[in-house]
């Protein structure tokens, strides 16, 4: 697995600074009656949804916000029913202030949203047009005001630690989680059954590799697949079956072997950090808070900025998903690679950053335009804001070449054009078209992720 270009050591970004592990790790007791007494008499967060968001990166969020805002005696703790925690923090007049989090899948979040019972929606996939038609009223849960890309995580596709096979294109996994190929040793792995691990209905894990994987390939999951409702769960199954295949979190690998896959005409590429970073990665997805625009609270508002923080996206790191810093990284190219990017490789150094446009537009999705602030801040701090920066815009395949590659050009042009508004001056642009896709063409998702805008500087 390719080093994250902050861990030069290769050592795990997966544990917690002692004091913060302290924090989380002393939990104190459930509260008194009279702690009960003196505390807020209605959670000042409720968070529902996404089980990958909830079980771990939510409630430390929270708790980092609260450690900011000089609460004191902060804890995390089971709320009485399974993927349910309270986070509690006490405030300097003895008063206790408390949040909740229910972690049963994305659509619960969105649900909850409508029914009023939830602040923020915790969800693994981006909202679908279903759940945008139930909160119309609210306002527009599309725009930047309202989804809040909080981390980046990569499906990891995970087999038992002994398993010999080491990388699958995306259509052998679809195949296999279809159960169309029911021995490893179809695929050149050991004379073993194949058996099947897969994420529950509610969850947006499932929802992202159903899209991805088996309705990109025109299959469904075999009946016979054992169904879990967490991520961790479903690992540890996994790592204890000789023959299983099952798909997790970034951060709920655990004691399973990871894979590295291919889509389309991609490289096989391993789950890395630096890769999942900049979404090349082929299984790579955001993580969102969803708002609704018309009624946000200022503990709501808080929650948001904190997470976009400096502070908040360390907090990322440490919980085991992909933070949305910006970092520079060597990166070797295929020797395939057109002539004018393999000598960009060899001079500069890519940023763990890219830029992705909305669906079926040139305008910068909501990602990206919190990105610009980012790079900036970035390229400021690196005194790289004058005549260092190449941008290198790619397209799909869907239209004629020569279109793709002057629609790769003006989607750089973009990006440049906000640059320019913040004084950041740049040594080139290029568009290379179709070339280096990172995700199958064929359909639209992978088609989007094609789609982009990569920073390299000098």
């Amino acid at each position: 697995m390719t080093r994250h270009p902050s861990d030069p050591s290769g050592a795990s970004r997966h544990s917690l600074p002692s004091l913060f592990l302290g924090l989380l790790l002393v939990c104190l007791p459930w509260p008194t009656q009279a702690a009960m007494a003196a505390s807020s008499q209605a959670p000042v967060l409720r968070i529902q949804g996404s089980n990958t968001v909830g079980a771990k990166l939510a409630p430390m969020l929270i708790a980092g916000l609260f450690e900011q805002k000089g609460l004191k005696n902060i804890s995390i703790a089971p709320a009485g029913r399974e993927n349910e925690q309270r986070v509690s923090g006490q405030q300097a007049n003895g008063q206790i202030v408390w949040a909740e989090v229910a972690a049963h899948g994305s659509s619960t979040g969105f649900q909850g949203l409508a029914e009023g019972s939830a602040d923020l929606a915790a969800s693994s996939r981006p909202i679908k047009s279903a759940e945008l038609a139930l909160l119309r009223a609210h306002g527009d849960l599309e725009s930047v005001q309202a989804e809040q890309v909080i981390a980046i995580d990569g499906l990891a596709i995970v087999v038992h630690p002994d398993n010999p096979v080491k990388a699958l294109d995306t259509r052998t996994l679809a195949r296999l989680f279809a159960g169309e190929i029911a021995n490893w040793a179809m695929i050149g792995g050991p004379d073993r059954p194949v058996s099947v691990h897969a994420r529950d209905d509610n969850s947006g894990t499932y929802d992202t590799f159903k899209e991805l994987v088996l309705a990109a390939q025109s299959v469904k999951l075999t009946a016979g697949a054992r169904r879990y409702e967490s991520n961790d769960r479903l690992a540890e199954a996994v790592a204890a079956d000789p023959g299983g295949i099952g798909f997790v979190g970034l951060a709920s690998v655990g004691k399973a072997k990871a894979l590295a896959i291919a889509d389309g005409q991609s490289r096989p590429m391993p789950p890395s950090l630096a890769l999942i970073a900049t979404e090349d990665y082929p299984l790579s997805r955001r993580l969102f808070l969803y708002a609704l625009p018309s009624n946000q609270t200022p503990w709501t508002r808080e929650l948001i900025d904190f997470a976009h923080s400096e502070a908040g996206q360390a907090i990322v790191a440490r919980s085991g998903y992909v933070p949305q810093t910006i970092e520079a990284i060597e990166q070797s190219v295929d020797a395939q690679s057109p002539e004018a990017y393999r000598t960009l490789a060899a001079e500069a150094r890519r940023l763990t950053v890219n830029f992705r446009f909305a669906e079926s537009s040139a305008r910068l999705d909501n990602k990206a335009q919190r990105d610009i602030p980012r790079l900036v801040d970035y390229l400021t701090r690196h005194d790289k804001r004058r005549g260092q920066v190449v941008l290198v815009g790619f397209g799909d395949a869907k239209s004629d070449p020569s279109r793709a590659a002057l629609l790769s050009k003006l989607r750089a042009m973009t990006v440049r054009r906000e640059l320019t508004k913040q004084g950041v001056y740049l040594k080139e642009i290029n568009g290379l078209g179709d070339d280096i896709p990172v995700a199958s063409n064929l359909g639209d998702s992978g088609r989007q992720k094609n789609r982009r805008v990569e920073v390299w500087v000098y």
